[in-house]
Protein backbone atom coordinates (compact mmCIF):
# COMPACT_ATOMS: atom_id res chain seq x y z
CA UNK A 1 0.00 0.00 0.00
CA UNK A 2 2.65 2.39 -0.83
CA UNK A 3 0.37 5.10 -1.93
CA UNK A 4 -1.09 5.43 1.56
CA UNK A 5 1.86 4.75 3.76
CA UNK A 6 4.60 6.22 4.76
CA UNK A 7 7.53 3.98 5.82
CA UNK A 8 8.72 4.37 9.52
CA UNK A 9 11.64 7.00 8.79
CA UNK A 10 9.17 9.44 7.12
CA UNK A 11 6.99 9.38 9.74
CA UNK A 12 9.56 10.32 12.35
CA UNK A 13 10.66 13.02 9.63
CA UNK A 14 6.96 14.54 9.72
CA UNK A 15 6.90 13.99 13.60
CA UNK A 16 9.82 16.25 14.29
CA UNK A 17 9.07 18.88 10.91
CA UNK A 18 5.58 19.58 12.88
CA UNK A 19 6.40 19.04 16.14
CA UNK A 20 4.18 16.05 17.47
CA UNK A 21 5.18 12.57 18.12
CA UNK A 22 3.42 9.85 17.22
CA UNK A 23 3.44 6.77 19.67
CA UNK A 24 4.65 3.28 19.70
CA UNK A 25 1.26 0.98 19.14
CA UNK A 26 0.24 -1.53 21.90
CA UNK A 27 0.95 -5.09 21.29
CA UNK A 28 -2.00 -6.42 18.85
CA UNK A 29 -2.97 -2.95 17.68
CA UNK A 30 -4.19 -2.91 13.83
CA UNK A 31 -3.87 0.14 11.52
CA UNK A 32 -4.78 0.72 7.93
CA UNK A 33 -6.72 2.82 5.38
CA UNK A 34 -10.46 2.48 4.15
CA UNK A 35 -11.48 3.36 0.66
CA UNK A 36 -15.35 4.26 1.28
CA UNK A 37 -17.14 4.26 -2.26
CA UNK A 38 -20.30 4.09 -4.05
CA UNK A 39 -22.81 6.39 -5.60
CA UNK A 40 -23.12 9.43 -5.40
CA UNK A 41 -25.46 10.60 -2.32
CA UNK A 42 -25.67 7.53 -0.96
CA UNK A 43 -24.59 8.87 2.36
CA UNK A 44 -20.19 8.58 2.33
CA UNK A 45 -19.78 11.57 3.83
CA UNK A 46 -22.35 11.60 6.49
CA UNK A 47 -20.87 7.86 7.78
CA UNK A 48 -16.95 9.70 7.75
CA UNK A 49 -18.14 12.38 9.93
CA UNK A 50 -20.39 9.77 12.14
CA UNK A 51 -17.46 7.76 12.72
CA UNK A 52 -14.52 9.76 13.72
CA UNK A 53 -16.81 11.75 15.61
CA UNK A 54 -16.63 15.47 13.90
CA UNK A 55 -17.80 17.39 11.06
CA UNK A 56 -14.87 16.93 8.41
CA UNK A 57 -16.52 16.57 5.27
CA UNK A 58 -19.86 18.53 3.85
CA UNK A 59 -23.11 17.24 3.44
CA UNK A 60 -25.92 18.08 0.86
CA UNK A 61 -28.74 16.94 -0.69
CA UNK A 62 -27.25 17.45 -3.52
CA UNK A 63 -24.87 14.46 -5.22
CA UNK A 64 -21.55 14.73 -6.14
CA UNK A 65 -20.69 17.09 -3.32
CA UNK A 66 -17.31 15.39 -2.45
CA UNK A 67 -14.55 16.05 -4.77
CA UNK A 68 -11.29 15.68 -3.46
CA UNK A 69 -10.11 12.48 -1.28
CA UNK A 70 -10.23 13.63 2.38
CA UNK A 71 -8.94 11.61 5.16
CA UNK A 72 -10.67 11.15 8.14
CA UNK A 73 -8.86 9.34 11.49
CA UNK A 74 -10.46 6.95 14.27
CA UNK A 75 -7.95 5.84 16.74
CA UNK A 76 -9.37 3.47 19.14
CA UNK A 77 -7.38 1.32 22.07
CA UNK A 78 -6.92 -1.97 19.87
CA UNK A 79 -6.70 0.17 15.84
CA UNK A 80 -6.78 3.00 13.89
CA UNK A 81 -8.43 3.44 10.78
CA UNK A 82 -8.03 5.95 8.01
CA UNK A 83 -11.43 6.64 6.11
CA UNK A 84 -10.20 7.67 3.00
CA UNK A 85 -14.17 9.58 1.23
CA UNK A 86 -13.88 9.48 -2.63
CA UNK A 87 -16.36 11.14 -4.83
CA UNK A 88 -19.10 9.24 -5.82
CA UNK A 89 -18.54 7.08 -9.12
CA UNK A 90 -20.38 8.01 -11.80
CA UNK A 91 -20.40 9.18 -15.68
CA UNK A 92 -18.32 12.12 -16.40
CA UNK A 93 -19.70 14.96 -18.02
CA UNK A 94 -16.83 17.37 -17.74
CA UNK A 95 -13.12 17.70 -16.98
CA UNK A 96 -13.49 17.88 -13.41
CA UNK A 97 -16.20 14.80 -13.06
CA UNK A 98 -13.05 12.71 -14.94
CA UNK A 99 -10.83 13.98 -12.85
CA UNK A 100 -13.29 12.79 -9.56
CA UNK A 101 -13.88 9.45 -10.97
CA UNK A 102 -10.54 8.73 -11.20
CA UNK A 103 -9.45 9.50 -8.78
CA UNK A 104 -11.96 6.95 -7.24
CA UNK A 105 -10.77 4.70 -9.51
CA UNK A 106 -7.28 4.92 -8.01
CA UNK A 107 -8.06 5.19 -4.64
CA UNK A 108 -9.86 1.28 -4.57
CA UNK A 109 -6.09 -0.12 -5.38
CA UNK A 110 -4.53 2.10 -2.80
CA UNK A 111 -6.42 1.16 0.71
CA UNK A 112 -5.98 -1.55 2.98
CA UNK A 113 -10.49 -2.15 2.67
CA UNK A 114 -12.92 -1.31 0.54
CA UNK A 115 -16.12 -0.24 2.09
CA UNK A 116 -18.70 -0.48 -0.94
CA UNK A 117 -21.42 1.66 0.69
CA UNK A 118 -25.41 1.16 -1.04
CA UNK A 119 -28.17 2.99 -0.41
CA UNK A 120 -30.58 0.11 1.67
CA UNK A 121 -33.56 1.88 1.62
CA UNK A 122 -33.56 1.28 -2.30
CA UNK A 123 -33.23 -1.67 -4.17
CA UNK A 124 -29.60 -2.52 -5.78
CA UNK A 125 -29.64 -0.98 -8.97
CA UNK A 126 -27.33 -0.12 -12.07
CA UNK A 127 -25.28 2.09 -10.66
CA UNK A 128 -24.14 -0.14 -7.57
CA UNK A 129 -23.46 -3.23 -10.47
CA UNK A 130 -21.43 -1.09 -12.20
CA UNK A 131 -19.07 -0.36 -9.50
CA UNK A 132 -19.00 -4.31 -8.94
CA UNK A 133 -18.00 -4.30 -12.13
CA UNK A 134 -15.31 -2.12 -11.37
CA UNK A 135 -14.53 -4.49 -7.96
CA UNK A 136 -14.56 -7.62 -9.71
CA UNK A 137 -10.65 -7.95 -10.35
CA UNK A 138 -9.59 -6.16 -7.24
CA UNK A 139 -7.70 -7.99 -4.43
CA UNK A 140 -8.47 -5.61 -1.80
CA UNK A 141 -10.98 -7.25 1.12
CA UNK A 142 -14.48 -5.32 0.67
CA UNK A 143 -17.40 -4.82 2.88
CA UNK A 144 -20.97 -3.98 1.42
CA UNK A 145 -21.96 -1.66 3.86
CA UNK A 146 -25.89 -1.11 3.64
CA UNK A 147 -26.47 2.41 4.85
CA UNK A 148 -30.16 4.28 5.51
CA UNK A 149 -31.93 1.21 6.99
CA UNK A 150 -33.33 3.97 9.27
CA UNK A 151 -35.47 4.25 5.89
CA UNK A 152 -35.84 1.31 4.64
CA UNK A 153 -39.95 0.22 4.32
CA UNK A 154 -41.46 -2.25 6.66
CA UNK A 155 -41.34 -5.22 3.82
CA UNK A 156 -37.41 -4.18 3.38
CA UNK A 157 -36.19 -7.83 2.82
CA UNK A 158 -36.75 -7.83 -0.54
CA UNK A 159 -34.53 -5.29 -0.59
CA UNK A 160 -31.78 -6.56 1.14
CA UNK A 161 -32.16 -9.80 -0.78
CA UNK A 162 -31.13 -7.62 -4.11
CA UNK A 163 -27.71 -6.72 -2.24
CA UNK A 164 -27.04 -9.97 -0.79
CA UNK A 165 -27.49 -11.74 -4.14
CA UNK A 166 -24.47 -8.60 -5.33
CA UNK A 167 -22.67 -10.01 -2.25
CA UNK A 168 -22.93 -13.54 -2.37
CA UNK A 169 -21.12 -13.78 -6.10
CA UNK A 170 -18.15 -12.29 -4.23
CA UNK A 171 -18.36 -13.51 -1.07
CA UNK A 172 -18.66 -10.41 0.71
CA UNK A 173 -18.87 -9.59 4.03
CA UNK A 174 -22.28 -7.39 4.44
CA UNK A 175 -23.35 -5.11 7.19
CA UNK A 176 -26.47 -2.92 8.04
CA UNK A 177 -26.55 0.35 9.60
CA UNK A 178 -27.81 3.96 9.82
CA UNK A 179 -25.23 6.55 9.39
CA UNK A 180 -27.46 9.11 10.46
CA UNK A 181 -28.82 7.13 13.04
CA UNK A 182 -25.43 5.67 14.40
CA UNK A 183 -27.50 1.90 14.29
CA UNK A 184 -25.32 -0.60 13.43
CA UNK A 185 -22.06 1.73 13.23
CA UNK A 186 -20.49 -0.42 16.12
CA UNK A 187 -20.58 -3.49 14.02
CA UNK A 188 -19.67 -1.70 11.53
CA UNK A 189 -16.44 -0.83 12.88
CA UNK A 190 -15.71 -3.80 14.55
CA UNK A 191 -16.08 -5.22 11.06
CA UNK A 192 -13.80 -3.22 9.82
CA UNK A 193 -11.24 -3.39 12.62
CA UNK A 194 -11.07 -7.49 12.20
CA UNK A 195 -10.47 -6.50 8.06
CA UNK A 196 -7.37 -4.63 9.60
CA UNK A 197 -3.73 -6.10 9.93
CA UNK A 198 -1.41 -5.34 12.43
CA UNK A 199 -0.08 -2.07 12.31
CA UNK A 200 1.59 1.00 13.11
CA UNK A 201 -0.30 4.54 14.60
CA UNK A 202 0.20 6.35 11.22
CA UNK A 203 -1.37 9.44 12.75
CA UNK A 204 -0.94 10.81 16.04
CA UNK A 205 -4.20 9.61 18.46
CA UNK A 206 -6.12 12.84 18.51
CA UNK A 207 -6.15 13.64 15.24
CA UNK A 208 -9.67 13.76 13.47
CA UNK A 209 -8.37 14.40 9.65
CA UNK A 210 -5.21 15.09 7.65
CA UNK A 211 -6.34 18.35 5.71
CA UNK A 212 -5.72 21.62 7.02
CA UNK A 213 -8.16 23.94 8.74
CA UNK A 214 -8.60 26.03 4.79
CA UNK A 215 -9.29 23.00 2.96
CA UNK A 216 -12.19 22.31 5.61
CA UNK A 217 -13.37 26.11 5.95
CA UNK A 218 -13.86 26.15 1.87
CA UNK A 219 -15.60 22.91 2.29
CA UNK A 220 -17.74 24.52 4.55
CA UNK A 221 -18.82 27.48 2.34
CA UNK A 222 -19.26 25.02 -0.69
CA UNK A 223 -21.98 23.51 1.66
CA UNK A 224 -23.75 26.50 2.49
CA UNK A 225 -23.58 27.26 -1.14
CA UNK A 226 -25.13 23.78 -1.87
CA UNK A 227 -27.64 23.45 0.55
CA UNK A 228 -29.03 27.39 0.03
CA UNK A 229 -28.92 27.69 -4.00
CA UNK A 230 -29.56 23.43 -4.86
CA UNK A 231 -29.91 23.16 -8.25
CA UNK A 232 -29.54 26.84 -9.34
CA UNK A 233 -25.40 26.63 -8.68
CA UNK A 234 -25.06 22.69 -8.10
CA UNK A 235 -21.41 22.07 -8.67
CA UNK A 236 -20.17 25.34 -10.90
CA UNK A 237 -18.31 26.58 -7.59
CA UNK A 238 -15.24 26.63 -5.88
CA UNK A 239 -13.83 27.99 -3.22
CA UNK A 240 -10.10 29.47 -2.29
CA UNK A 241 -9.27 30.77 1.33
CA UNK A 242 -7.18 34.11 0.49
CA UNK A 243 -6.17 34.81 4.17
CA UNK A 244 -6.44 33.57 7.33
CA UNK A 245 -5.60 35.92 10.41
CA UNK A 246 -5.90 34.53 13.78
CA UNK A 247 -5.89 37.29 16.79
CA UNK A 248 -6.42 36.02 20.37
CA UNK A 249 -10.17 36.92 20.33
CA UNK A 250 -11.07 36.15 16.75
CA UNK A 251 -9.70 34.66 13.23
CA UNK A 252 -10.30 36.74 10.54
CA UNK A 253 -11.17 34.90 7.45
CA UNK A 254 -11.16 35.98 3.76
CA UNK A 255 -12.96 33.69 1.03
CA UNK A 256 -13.55 33.95 -3.01
CA UNK A 257 -16.32 31.90 -4.43
CA UNK A 258 -15.69 31.14 -7.83
CA UNK A 259 -18.58 30.50 -10.61
CA UNK A 260 -18.52 30.20 -13.91
CA UNK A 261 -21.47 32.57 -15.52
CA UNK A 262 -22.09 35.91 -14.45
CA UNK A 263 -25.98 35.32 -13.44
CA UNK A 264 -24.93 32.59 -10.79
CA UNK A 265 -23.14 35.62 -9.63
CA UNK A 266 -26.53 37.22 -9.22
CA UNK A 267 -27.86 34.42 -7.46
CA UNK A 268 -25.39 34.17 -5.00
CA UNK A 269 -25.54 37.80 -3.77
CA UNK A 270 -28.50 37.55 -3.91
CA UNK A 271 -31.31 40.83 -3.50
CA UNK A 272 -29.32 43.59 -1.86
CA UNK A 273 -26.84 40.89 -0.65
CA UNK A 274 -29.09 38.88 0.90
CA UNK A 275 -27.90 35.21 -0.39
CA UNK A 276 -24.32 35.77 0.46
CA UNK A 277 -24.71 37.38 3.78
CA UNK A 278 -27.03 33.93 4.81
CA UNK A 279 -23.99 31.49 3.21
CA UNK A 280 -21.59 33.87 5.33
CA UNK A 281 -23.41 33.41 7.84
CA UNK A 282 -24.31 29.82 8.16
CA UNK A 283 -20.62 28.69 7.28
CA UNK A 284 -19.36 31.00 9.78
CA UNK A 285 -21.19 29.11 12.62
CA UNK A 286 -19.64 26.14 11.22
CA UNK A 287 -16.07 27.34 11.28
CA UNK A 288 -16.93 28.77 15.10
CA UNK A 289 -17.16 24.61 15.83
CA UNK A 290 -14.21 23.78 13.86
CA UNK A 291 -11.80 26.06 15.67
CA UNK A 292 -13.65 26.30 18.99
CA UNK A 293 -13.48 30.69 18.52
CA UNK A 294 -14.88 33.72 17.13
CA UNK A 295 -14.81 33.75 13.32
CA UNK A 296 -14.69 36.75 11.01
CA UNK A 297 -15.91 35.58 7.48
CA UNK A 298 -15.37 37.68 4.46
CA UNK A 299 -16.24 36.50 1.09
CA UNK A 300 -15.81 37.53 -2.78
CA UNK A 301 -17.60 36.41 -5.51
CA UNK A 302 -15.63 36.15 -9.01
CA UNK A 303 -16.46 34.76 -12.27
CA UNK A 304 -14.48 32.16 -14.04
CA UNK A 305 -15.87 30.88 -17.18
CA UNK A 306 -15.99 26.75 -17.68
CA UNK A 307 -13.24 26.22 -15.35
CA UNK A 308 -14.56 23.01 -14.50
CA UNK A 309 -13.64 22.22 -18.08
CA UNK A 310 -9.81 23.46 -18.05
CA UNK A 311 -7.10 21.46 -16.33
CA UNK A 312 -5.11 24.39 -15.43
CA UNK A 313 -8.27 26.14 -14.14
CA UNK A 314 -8.92 22.81 -11.97
CA UNK A 315 -5.39 22.70 -10.80
CA UNK A 316 -5.54 26.07 -9.69
CA UNK A 317 -8.43 25.71 -7.86
CA UNK A 318 -7.03 23.04 -5.86
CA UNK A 319 -8.59 19.66 -8.23
CA UNK A 320 -5.27 16.82 -9.62
CA UNK A 321 -5.75 13.64 -10.69
CA UNK A 322 -3.97 11.85 -7.11
CA UNK A 323 -0.85 10.24 -7.76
Amino acid sequence: MEDDRDTDSALNSLDESVGFSIPKPPQGFKSGFIGIIGRPNVGKSTLMNQMVGQKIAITSPVAQTTRNRLRGILTTPEAQLIFVDTPGIHKPHHKLGEVLVKNARIAIESVDVLLFVVDGSVEAGGGDRFIVDLLTDTKTPIILGLNKIDQQPPNFQPLDDSYAKLAASYNWQVVKFSALTDEGLQSLQQVLIDNLELGPYYYPPDLVTDQPERFIMGELIREQILLMTREEIPHSVAITIDKVEEDPKITRVLATIYIERDSQKGILIGKGGSMLKAIGSAAREQMQKLIAGKVYLELFVKVQPKWRQSRLRLAELGYRVEE
